[in-house]
């Protein structure tokens, strides 16, 4: 199904999940991909888990419009300073959504084998019920939501130059996930622009 251009809320109770489709053309997708993926300062991701700390296959690199500091998994990232093109491309996605962002998180998948386990956003530095833009490009993965009590589960095909944006409760009543697949050879890069509440 062709759900470029649509608005679409995915989820059917407690919470919102829009789904934009491609925002941008192919094209434009691919320059993205191609330069985010040279010039992007990409690390292995790093969590403590059982008191050790462990490196994933799954790269990621941590971008905001001020040194932002985020943890998740126990582990504090610095934010880079925007690029260019970042900017740019984050000045899109505001345009379409409504929503404004100060930082990205960007996540590189190498393979269908790289996933994300089932896990929601709720880290105290992200705006409470604040939107979280999902923006992919390379390869189509799925992305898979479960509501925490009844286990319901709502998946979707993310292609590249689309766009997902949770926002209000869905972080308090879903968990998501991108499930490993053996299916996808290609790298995906997913960016995720979120707000970051700085404590006093």
């Amino acid at each position: 199904m062709d759900l470029f251009g649509s608005e679409l809320n995915i989820l059917p109770y407690d919470g919102d999940t829009i789904y934009y489709g491609r925002v941008i053309d192919l094209g434009l997708a691919k320059y993205y991909y191609d330069i985010f993926l040279k010039e992007i300062k990409w690390k292995n991701d790093e969590a403590i888990m059982f008191g050790k700390l462990i490196y994933t296959k799954r790269k990621v690199a941590w971008y905001g419009e001020k040194s932002f500091r985020y943890t998740y998994s126990n582990t504090t990232k610095q934010a880079l300073p925007f690029t260019s093109d970042l900017l740019k491309l984050k000045q899109i996605i505001e345009q379409k959504t409504g929503e404004t962002f100060n930082s990205c998180l960007f996540n590189l998948y190498h393979n269908g084998e790289e996933s994300m386990a089932w896990h929601s956003d709720g880290e105290k530095d992200l705006k409470k019920n604040g939107a979280i833009a999902s923006f992919s490009l390379g390869a189509s993965r799925k992305f898979s939501f479960k509501h925490k009590e009844s286990k319901k589960v709502i998946s979707i095909n993310l292609d590249k130059g689309s766009l997902l944006v949770m926002k209000g409760t869905t972080q308090t009543n879903w968990l998501h996930r991108l499930p490993p697949t053996k299916k996808v050879n290609e790298p995906r890069i997913n960016l995720t622009f979120r707000t970051i509440i700085e404590s006093d």
